[in-house]
């Protein structure tokens, strides 16, 4: 079957090497010069399937106003005249209900769990280093981030995820590098299977090995359209410096992350996508003692502070604004606080190299996988800060309902056919 991947994230190859897996001829097409050099780039590497959590939770339109007019905020909202935002923050706010975010969590989850397990399946077939890490510690700075954590902690004690609520000494003994924070966590909750890795440099690997087995890869070319007639995608139409070109395809799946929206639109396929803008520094490490060993969060400026072999990875900070990759300083500053208060002599700050990606989140938090309403044209969308977490998993579901399997785990309220109700 020959198989278009549009996009050269994490989603998209991972797609794009199940589908060639399951016997299927693929081309991915991707605008940059690379895999992984968009969204994918400079996330925080966390895989915790655990703990992925939508940003729509009980609480935190809250704590929203509470931040807006502190200098160190994990949330940026600058208002514009798009009615897509605030259609999007309407949905949003709906999601905030405790009953709703239960089921939007455990939706997650289910994705994120079956994702790390193919993940690992993987890894025994394909072992190569990618800065892996184990082991996840969340610090709670106050009596308020642990009260605004209850939900999410009666979820994985409800779902028997292997969880540990620890002292601020057992947070030391985790990770001896807390020894040097100027600050003291009041207490913190690991969760010892989850791990960490970087996601760019796994996506690279994986780029190789998808080569290797005959996927070809376009690079710096530019989706235009879709060619739709009788219901049907028929071809997509692509510009490069060759010029226009047409790709005849059997199938076709969207992985732009949030520019699947516009893609899609003129097929009459509504996808609620935003984008949720993060940012991250990536240093390279000058102390081992008095670095961390493996992935953090800060919950109350939730921000990851993650190890990635030679280099720290802090990420973080939720903007909902415009549509441009323009650094803000504000978040800047938010990030480079937290590896201060927590680690401050694990590296040298003005070596940081500064990032901002664009998330593409649906209001409930879970992705978009699968039929899109259009014969032969699959969505594998919506993955917001969890695409990581995710990858696998979504790849191979979507390379199963292409190739007429049956997948592994259920996909109810993963498809689109949620926001048709």
């Amino acid at each position: 079957m020959k198989t278009i991947v549009l996009g050269g994230g994490v989603i998209g190859v991972a797609t794009a090497f199940y589908l060639r897996q399951q016997g299927c001829d693929v081309t991915v097409i991707e605008q940059e010069p690379d895999v992984a050099l968009s969204t994918s780039f400079g996330n925080a590497g966390v895989i915790a399937p655990g703990y992925v959590t939508p940003w729509a939770a009980p609480g935190m339109p809250a704590k929203i106003l509470k931040y807006l007019c502190k200098p160190a905020s994990p949330l940026i909202f600058r208002p514009t005249f798009d009615p897509a935002q605030w259609r999007w923050i309407a949905r949003w706010l709906r999601e905030c209900d405790l009953e709703r975010f239960r089921v939007n969590k455990q939706r997650m989850q289910r994705i994120a769990y079956y994702s790390r397990e193919c993940l690992h399946e993987f890894r025994g077939r394909h072992p190569f280093d990618y800065g892996r890490s184990l082991g996840y510690l969340q610090l709670f700075r106050s009596e308020y981030d642990v009260e605004l954590a209850q939900p999410a902690l009666a979820v994985l004690r409800d779902a028997g995820i292997a969880h540990r609520e620890v002292s601020a000494a057992q947070c030391v003994e985790i990770e001896p590098g807390l020894r040097w924070a100027r600050q003291t966590p009041l207490s913190g909750l690991y969760l010892p299977d989850d791990e960490a890795g970087d996601c760019a440099r796994f996506t690279r690997e994986l780029r190789a090995i998808c080569e290797r087995n005959g996927v070809r890869f376009r690079f710096d070319t530019r989706v235009s359209s879709l060619d739709v007639r009788g219901g049907t995608v028929r071809a997509v139409h692509i510009e490069s410096e060759r010029g226009s070109e047409t790709l005849r395809a059997e199938a076709v799946v969207v992985a732009l992350g949030v520019d699947s929206a516009a893609l899609l639109a003129p097929l009459g396929v509504k996808v609620p996508l935003y984008p949720v803008k993060g940012y991250s520094a990536t240093l390279p490490v000058t102390d081992e003692e008095k670095a961390p060993r493996a992935a953090l969060m800060d919950e109350s400026l939730k921000t990851a502070i993650t190890r990635f072999g030679n280099n720290l990875r802090v990420a973080g900070t939720a903007e909902l604004g415009n549509r441009q990759t323009t650094l803000r300083e504000q978040a800047l500053q938010t990030l480079m606080k937290v590896l201060s208060d927590w680690f401050p002599h694990a590296a040298n700050p003005t070596s940081a190299h500064f990032w901002v990606g664009r998330r593409p989140m649906t209001p409930d938090g879970a992705p978009l996988l699968g039929p899109s309403g259009v014969d032969n044209l699959w969505l594998n969308v919506g993955h917001g800060s969890t695409g990581w977490a995710m990858s696998m998993g979504s790849g191979r579901v979507v390379a199963d309902l292409i190739t007429q399997r049956k997948p592994e785990i259920d996909l109810d309220g993963l498809t689109l056919e949620r926001y048709r109700k």
